[in-house]
């Protein structure tokens, strides 16, 4: 299968998720992604149930089909064989913090003075030109700051992060993102450049697209924070025997609903009328609807919202995710069996070229790929072996097998 970045060289000196998590998505593009790793390896890596040591499942879920180059860059020769791989190299990331860079020589004046054509990524906690430029960001931290905690506050009554990493997430698709369009512009251009995603302004924007609300005019109309996703009544609804996540949002949608439960007055109640007055009485509408809700069963309600086209579906576990009827049917997830870790299961790429999904191939253990990306660029071995000695570089222990390719049935029908 002929991926759309096949031929791209990736060179990522990112770690834990929000760079891995960018890089992964290039990678799934079909971009050859080297994860060039400190000695001890990516956090990650110890982060969760395994099978064998350094693949962990947090590693697992960020790095499949990547390439492990071991470099100690604090010595000479391990910042020398890096020079060496960026010389074909098409894109160069990091996530880390600037003041550390130029004493390595990697700062963006440095490397594309040296490489004109380097697509040179910083993955920052905040832009450079402000006064939090150089702070240490993880996505709790990110959380608070660009408002999501506050908004947890508004609807539940205290500030909570998200049960999940979603700044680190985020702000990876938006690096990814990112990445892609400095690529075509080198296309146009014939030359690279620096792209700058800081996560602090990355998540702020997230949050504003629907939460600066009000704020958007001067004087302002209304405070910030969209009330329909605020109000404590959104939530999946109560039935008779759980719950279902149902939305009835257009005016047909919510006409059609009041008639079902035979109350047709409140279709033409002015609190309900039309989206704005909906979304001004936004927790009255969700609580007498759900009223109504709570006395059928979840399959009653599910058979009445597919008969009056009002999106409606189960709440599912991610447990059931796996069996899900859709996923299977679709071929989303991906198994893997590796002659050491044995039988693995990996999410697939959610998008296809040309029908077909992007196939997924293992995470590579820590140095893996040390001496062949070497020897690639050029390096000897007897200098290979050098950088080992020192301690410069770490090349894993060579396996009996093949054991990172994916096997032909690695997607699930």
């Amino acid at each position: 299968m002929m991926l759309p970045l096949q031929g791209v060289k990736v060179l990522d000196l990112s770690s834990v998720v929000f760079g891995p998590l960018a890089s992964q998505t290039l990678a799934d593009y079909g971009a050859e992604v080297i994860k060039v790793e400190a000695p001890g390896g990516d956090s990650t890596r110890h982060t969760g149930p395994a099978t064998e040591p350094g693949m962990a499942a947090l590693f697992l879920g960020s790095n499949r089909s990547k390439k492990s180059v071991v470099l100690d860059l604090k010595q000479t020769g391990a910042r020398d064989a890096l020079m060496s791989m960026l010389g074909d190299a098409d894109v160069f990331m990091h996530s880390m913090r600037p003041q550390k860079l130029a004493p390595l020589g990697i700062d963006a004046d440095a490397l594309l003075a040296r490489f004109p054509r380097l697509v040179y990524a910083g993955l920052h906690g905040f832009g450079q030109d402000g006064p939090y430029a150089g702070r240490p960001a993880y996505d709790d931290v990110i959380q608070g700051m660009s408002g999501l905690s506050a908004l947890m506050q508004a609807q539940g009554g205290e500030p909570r992060y998200l049960p999940t990493i979603a700044a680190d997430k985020t702000c990876a698709l938006v690096a990814a993102q990112a990445i892609l369009a400095a690529l075509f512009q080198r296309e146009r251009t014939g030359r690279g450049g620096f792209v700058e995603i800081p996560m602090f302004e990355t998540m702020v924007a997230f949050n504003l697209v629907e939460h600066f609300y009000g704020r958007h005019f001067e004087p302002a109309l209304a405070p910030a924070g969209y009330p329909r996703v605020l109000t404590p009544w959104r939530r999946p609804w109560r039935t008779a025997d759980g719950a279902i996540c149902m939305m009835p949002y257009t005016d047909a949608h919510w006409q059609r609903f009041f008639l079902e439960v035979q109350a047709p007055a409140l279709a033409s109640d002015p609190r309900f009328v039309d989206i704005t007055m909906r979304t001004r009485h936004i927790g009255d509408l969700l609580e007498t609807a759900g009223g109504f809700v709570a006395q059928g069963t979840t399959a009653h309600w599910l058979a009445i919202c597919e008969r009056l086209e009002i999106p409606a579906a189960p709440v599912s576990a991610l447990e059931d995710l796996p069996t899900d009827a859709h996923l299977t049917a679709t071929g989303f997830f991906a198994e893997i069996k590796d002659a050491h870790m044995g039988q693995l299961r990996f999410p697939g790429v959610p998008v296809r070229f040309d029908g077909q999904r992007p196939p997924v191939h293992l995470p590579p253990r820590l140095g893996e790929h040390t001496r062949q990306c070497l020897e690639t660029v050029g390096l000897p071995t007897a200098a290979i072996d050098d950088l080992i000695a020192h301690g410069a570089a770490f090349a894993a222990p060579q396996r009996p097998s093949a054991a990172n390719a994916p096997s032909n049935d690695s997607q699930i029908a």
